[in-house]
C-alpha cells in the first residue's frame, strides 16, 4: 500500500475529505483551481481549503471580493476557455445573488449555442441548518436548483462520497453544484479502501430493511440511520436509501426499494412546498402506486424563516424523533 492510498484509509472528516478531494484535484490538473470569498489566506469559512494556498500559491486558490455574481461569472468564463474552476459560495442563500449567472448562463449556454458552447464549473456551496446561524446563512434551496435543467446538483452525505464525487464532478463537461451540509463537516469516518470513485447517477442504499423505506439526503442522512437504529429495537426494519444526486434523480433505486418494503417515508430539510420530496412522492406514486401498502409520509423543515434560537431550530427542523412518528405512521 502506497503513501497516498494508506492516507485516505485512515480516519477522516468531511471537511478533511473534501480537502483531499481538492488537493487531489489540483496536482492532477493544472487547469484546475479554486477561487471565492476567504479560501485562501483564511482556509475558507469552513476551513475545507486550509492550507491549499501555501501548496498552490495564488494563482490556484483566489480569494475574490463579495461579489457572488461576478467571481461565478468569472469562473463560467474560465471554463469557457478550458479552464476547470471550482468556485466556492459560502452558503446556499448567498448564491441566489448568482442565481442569474449559474441559471440564464452555466445551464443554458450548451443549449443556446446548439451543443457548442459546455461549461464545465463546478459550485460548491454549504446547506443546510443546525448551527444557530440563523435565516439568512441556514437555508436547504438544494431543491430550486435541482429544478434547472442543464445543472447536475449534488449532495454528498459521507466521507466516501465527500472524497470522490469532486473529481467525478470536474471530468463532467457541464455545470456541477455540489452542496456541503454545514453539519456534515466534522462528521468522521474510514474511507473505504476499495472506493477511488463515485459514480454520479445512482442512489445507493445505506441500510437495508424489509418494512419501510426512508428516502433522504445530505445532512439528515445521519438522522434517519439514528431513526433506523431506534425503530429496529421495536422490530421495525427500515431501509435507508440516500439519494446522492436530485438532478438527475436516480428513480430505479427509490422504486425497486419501495416495491421491496411497501411503504416510503422522505426526509427532506427543505420546506415542504415545491420541495424535491413533493417530487419524489409524485414519482413513487405514478410509478409505483400499486407497490404502496399505505400513503407516502414526509418530514420537512417548518415552513419558517430558520430561527437563531437553538430550541426553535431544532423544532423547526426534522429531527430523529420526527421520522421515528412517520415510520410509525408509515407501518401502522
Amino acid at each position: 500500500m502506497n503513501a497516498t492510498r494508506a492516507a485516505d484509509t485512515a480516519r477522516t472528516t468531511y471537511r478533511e475529505a473534501l480537502r483531499a478531494a481538492l488537493r487531489e484535484a489540483l496536482r492532477g490538473d493544472d487547469r484546475v483551481f479554486l477561487m471565492g470569498e476567504d479560501v485562501g489566506r483564511y482556509g475558507g469559512c469552513f476551513g475545507v481549503s486550509l492550507g491549499l494556498l501555501e501548496e498552490f500559491g495564488p494563482d490556484r486558490i483566489r480569494d475574490t471580493p463579495l461579489s457572488e455574481s461576478a467571481f461565478v461569472g468569472a469562473g463560467i468564463g474560465a471554463a469557457l476557455g478550458g479552464m476547470r474552476p471550482v468556485v466556492e459560495i459560502m452558503t446556499v442563500n448567498f448564491s441566489l445573488l448568482a442565481l442569474d449567472q449559474i441559471m440564464n448562463n452555466a445551464a443554458t449556454l450548451l443549449h443556446m449555442s446548439g451543443g457548442q458552447l459546455n461549461v464545465p464549473i463546478v459550485i460548491r456551496m454549504t446547506t443546510g441548518a443546525g448551527r444557530q446561524l440563523a435565516a439568512q446563512h441556514s437555508h436547504s434551496l438544494e431543491s430550486w436548483y435541482a429544478h434547472i435543467p442543464g445543472l447536475r446538483v449534488l449532495t454528498p452525505a459521507t466521507v466516501d462520497d465527500a472524497r470522490h464525487m469532486l473529481a467525478a464532478a470536474l471530468d463532467d463537461p457541464d455545470p456541477v453544484v455540489l452542496f456541503e451540509h454545514g453539519s456534515l463537516y466534522n462528521e468522521e469516518g474510514v474511507l473505504d479502501a476499495a472506493t477511488d470513485s463515485v459514480g454520479l447517477d445512482s442512489a445507493a442504499v445505506r441500510r437495508p430493511g424489509a418494512d419501510v423505506s426512508v428516502i433522504t439526503y445530505g445532512g439528515s442522512l445521519p438522522k434517519a440511520l439514528a431513526a433506523a437504529e431506534e425503530l429496529s429495537g421495536d422490530g421495525v426494519d427500515v431501509e435507508v436509501v440516500d439519494l446522492r444526486s436530485l438532478r438527475p434523480l436516480d428513480d430505479a433505486t427509490v422504486l425497486e426499494s419501495v416495491a421491496r418494503t411497501h411503504r416510503a417515508v422522505i426526509v427532506d430539510e427543505g420546506w415542504r412546498s415545491g420541495s424535491i420530496s413533493g417530487e419524489i412522492a409524485a414519482r413513487i406514486a405514478e410509478q409505483a402506486f400499486y407497490d404502496l401498502d399505505a400513503p407516502v409520509q414526509r418530514v420537512c423543515s417548518q415552513e419558517v424563516p430558520m430561527p437563531y434560537a437553538k430550541q426553535l431550530e431544532e423544532a423547526a427542523l426534522p429531527q430523529p424523533a420526527s421520522i421515528v412518528a412517520a415510520v410509525r405512521r408509515a407501518v401502522a
